[in-house]
């Protein structure tokens, strides 16, 4: 008896296929150059070949794969990494359940969901605490599921606002000295929340919700000295916060509030002997009821491919240096 054989995956249409196969079928390069296994696409069929083992675990990777089309995803090959990795190491079932949860609907009628395991958890932890401390590399979706959760909150009344924060760290805090009005002057560190913004509910709502202070984006040194209550709460880059400007951050929150803290420790802008914020919140508040740390990896980057390869690469730099 052979260990060797084929199976043969049937899709609904032309259209179908050609969102599972990839442009220039580069889902199915993939899929070969990690399993030993021969694939042959003919119209909307596909022949898998090879070790009975493989085979049926290509199978039901293509199973998963166009269950997610099937929910609306369009797929890519960030998507059909991380689906290889969840079938090579036996995680089937979290693949279509991570998938099935819809966060909210933006502007342009696209459904904003985890597209990771990671990021299902930090969903999660938003839903369930208070505080949330997001830590993790660039591209993870720590500012952007935050704003998300921000705007689902906000429209279905558990807040009256929306208060979104950055430090300044390249102005000091100071921006005196920068032309124009405040918002002028606090434009270009807050920039990367708007367009957040923008994604999510739309520019004129989001022109709409400014102008009656239902939203409101400020500079982190504008929130000393006021409490904030049945608010939804975005620090970013909190990497840059002083242990003080956290601590002031934190104590702000006032009744029927939350808070999301999100910052990449790797990538600290404070001036040397600085000790960040956010790397000191972490060891104090670890075992704080009520107060959930939320941890992304490279493996949660939903960005270009070559971003996880970029931050797995400096990571293992950083490392070897360390030892």
């Amino acid at each position: 008896m052979t260990d060797h054989y084929t199976v043969k995956v049937v899709l609904d249409s032309i259209a179908e296929a050609q969102n599972l196969f990839g442009d220039y079928d580069e889902n199915l390069k993939i899929i070969e150059e990690n399993f030993n296994v021969h694939l042959v696409a003919r119209g909307s069929e596909i022949n898998i070949s090879g070790r009975n083992q493989e085979v049926d675990q290509v199978a039901r990777l293509f199973k998963e794969l166009v269950g997610l089309i099937r929910n609306g995803q369009d797929l890519n090959l960030q998507q059909t990494n991380y689906a290889i990795d969840l079938i090579k190491t036996g995680r089937t079932q979290e693949l279509h359940d991570f998938y099935d949860e819809t966060v909210i609907i933006n502007s342009h009628g696209k459904p904003i969901r985890p597209k990771t395991i990671g990021q299902k958890q930090y969903v999660q932890a938003i839903k369930d605490h208070d505080i949330v401390l997001s830590i993790g590399p660039a591209g993870t979706g720590k500012t952007y599921l935050a704003i998300a959760m921000a705007v689902m909150a906000l429209k279905r009344k558990e807040v009256s606002r929306i208060i979104l924060t950055r430090p300044a760290v390249e102005a000091g805090e100071k921006l005196g000295f920068l032309p124009g009005d405040l918002q002028d002057k606090v434009d270009p560190y807050l920039r990367p929340l708007y367009d957040a913004l923008y994604d999510t509910m739309g520019v004129e709502t989001f022109q709409k919700y400014i102008e009656r202070r239902i939203i409101e984006v400020a500079p982190l040194a504008y929130m000393r000295g006021r409490t904030l209550d049945d608010s939804f709460i975005i620090l970013d880059e909190a990497q840059n916060t002083t242990h003080e400007q956290m601590k002031m951050f934190l104590t702000r929150l006032g009744f029927g509030s939350k808070a999301v803290v999100t910052g990449d420790i790797t990538q600290i802008d404070l001036p040397r002997g600085k000790v960040s914020g956010l790397k000191k919140a972490e060891k104090i508040l670890k075992n704080v009821k009520g107060i959930e740390i939320a941890y992304l990896t490279a493996k949660d980057v939903v960005r270009h491919q070559l971003v996880q390869r970029i931050i797995a690469a400096y990571d293992r730099y950083d490392q070897k240096n360390n030892e």
